[in-house]
């Protein structure tokens, strides 16, 4: 019954953001990768809200019920039939009632998790702008090969009109190839040098703040054809976290604005919750809390930004929780990232859960010392364990994919847990339990 509630429900919400969608005309920019999605969102809506109204993808509606939600500026009912009734009879009003003002442009979080999922979201949504971060190996339980998540990601560049624009990483290959697969416009973005829109002379710039607390930036040039302007993201961590902003400059960009506009309206930005974001810990300890999801390559891009800050007179941490959804690869990933971590500056490994064990395997095969390795179940234990061996100038890097809940980690060793709901994710009603 369930079951036929919940596919009478997408049936009717895709219904009524296709009309919708019909009778206002917005500019739609999808964005979907294995990484970095709404951090690039959220990048975006800095960059395109500095030229007319814009509504974004809220928290991660991004799949059949949460995109149309996202269209119809509507929040999920949840496990209420009346909020759900409103819901709809809200996607009636405004797709055949009095007309409202509706925004200019959306922007779109577009989540794949099995094969079919991007044809049916650009479907109704015909996207003018579709930007696409990384492919990497996520979702391999349903979709097997990273080939195939590439061409599952990669329908949303086929799917843009020819006087549409793609968006594309050209430090990722599998999503530089996709410039193939559209009569669009394409603007590359990234730092390599075949990059129309590169990042040059990135830099990181690290410091203490007044209780010896770590603190960064980051900084660059950005250059497009011949014009260029200089970036500074001074609450940014690590060169992986710049394609979010460079994504958004491209994207204002391919929408007639001049770089150093689109350079400037995204200086202010800052990584959602989860997403590298440094957070004060007890004892005058930092945070790097990355714990909203996690994957084999983003695993290992923040091991290594782990590695590159300053140690100072504290310990580094690699709190490093399972890795799901990775089908027959699932040992051998664990086992790599625990090697990554052996071989870098790390002084304490922390696994925490079932999977995670074969990190701390990994890590021991490679050279680790027993007594430098650590494992627990669940994020709790392991918070617990972090409280005692917490230090002034220690520096943890807490990560994991949803299911382990890494954030009760950092909730457990931050300085100020009553504002857990403004830096943590997964912090609103339907997720405590």
């Amino acid at each position: 019954m369930a079951a036929i509630i919940h596919r009478l429900l997408q049936r009717l919400l895709r219904t009524f953001a296709r009309r919708v969608l019909f009778r206002y005309h917005p500019t739609v920019v999808g964005v979907s990768g294995s990484v970095g999605k709404t951090s690039t969102v959220q990048a975006i809506a800095l960059v395109l809200g500095s030229l007319d109204s814009l509504r974004v993808s809220p928290k991660n509606y991004n799949n059949e019920l949460g995109v149309p939600l996202a269209v119809l500026g509507q929040v999920s009912g949840l496990r209420s039939p009346l909020r759900w009734l409103g819901v709809l009879l809200d996607g009636v009003g405004q797709g055949w009632g009095v007309r409202r003002r509706y925004p200019a442009r959306l922007v779109l979080e577009l989540g794949v998790d099995k094969p079919g999922d991007m044809a049916y979201l650009v479907e109704f949504l015909q996207p003018k702008i579709g930007v696409v971060t990384a492919v990497s190996a996520v979702h391999l339980a349903t979709m097997k090969t990273v080939a195939a998540v590439a061409a599952e990601k990669g329908r949303l560049v086929s799917a843009l009109p020819a006087d549409g624009t793609a968006v594309l990483n050209a430090d990722e290959p599998l999503v530089a190839a996709m410039a193939k697969r559209t009569k669009a416009r394409v603007i590359t973005y990234g730092m390599s040098e075949g990059a129309q829109l590169r990042a040059i002379d990135v830099r990181s710039t690290y410091g203490t703040d007044a209780e010896n607390r770590l603190h960064g930036g980051i900084a660059c040039t950005a250059r497009f054809k011949e014009e260029t302007a200089p970036l500074s993201l001074p609450n940014v961590l690590g060169e992986a976290m710049l394609y979010a902003p460079l994504a958004a400059v491209a994207v204002g960009v391919a929408e007639g604005m001049r770089l150093r506009d689109a350079v400037a309206a995204v200086s202010s930005y800052q990584p959602p919750p989860g997403r590298l974001r440094l957070v004060p810990g007890i004892k005058r300890s930092a945070i790097i809390d990355d714990s909203y999801n996690s994957s084999p390559s983003a695993a290992a891009a923040a091991v290594r930004l782990l590695d590159s800050v300053p140690s100072g007179a504290g310990q580094k941490f690699a709190v490093l929780g399972d890795m799901l959804e990775l089908g027959r690869i699932t040992g051998r990933a664990h086992r790599e990232l625990g090697a990554l971590v052996a071989a870098s500056r790390t002084d304490i490994l922390v696994a925490v859960g079932e999977l995670s064990r074969d990190i701390a395997r990994g890590a021991r095969e490679a050279g680790m010392p027993e007594e430098r390795v650590f494992t627990f179940g669940d994020a709790a234990a392991a918070g617990r364990f972090l409280q005692d061996r917490l230090e002034p100038g220690d520096v943890l890097l807490v990560k994991g994919s949803q299911g382990v809940r890494m954030e009760r980690v950092v909730k457990e060793l931050m300085a100020e847990p009553q504002r857990a709901e403004e830096l943590l994710v997964r912090q609103s009603p339907e997720w405590r339990r």
